[in-house]
C-alpha cells in the first residue's frame, strides 16, 4: 500500500481520522445484529434469518431443522 502523506499550512500532519476512532475496545457483544449475551468456550456464530441476527451457539444448525452444507470451495 503507498505511504500517503498529507501537508496543510507549514506543518505535516495527519488530517484524516478514522471512521472507527473511539471504538477500539468495541466487542463482538456490542453489534447491534449479534447476539452473545452467554458465552461459553467453543461457540461459534450461527445466523438466524428469524430474528436478522448472528447468535453464539454450540449448535451449528439450531432448531427442528437440522440441515447443514458446508462448502470448503475450490483449490
Amino acid at each position: 500500500m503507498a505511504d500517503i502523506k498529507v501537508r496543510i499550512g507549514q506543518h505535516n500532519a495527519v488530517k484524516v481520522v478514522s471512521s472507527l476512532a473511539g471504538a477500539q475496545g468495541l466487542s463482538l457483544s456490542e453489534l447491534s445484529d449479534v447476539n452473545a449475551s452467554t458465552l461459553l468456550n467453543g461457540m461459534v456464530l450461527v445466523y438466524n434469518s428469524a430474528t436478522q441476527k448472528w447468535d453464539a451457539t454450540n449448535e451449528l444448525t439450531p432448531g427442528t431443522e437440522q440441515n447443514l452444507n458446508i462448502n470448503g470451495g475450490n483449490f
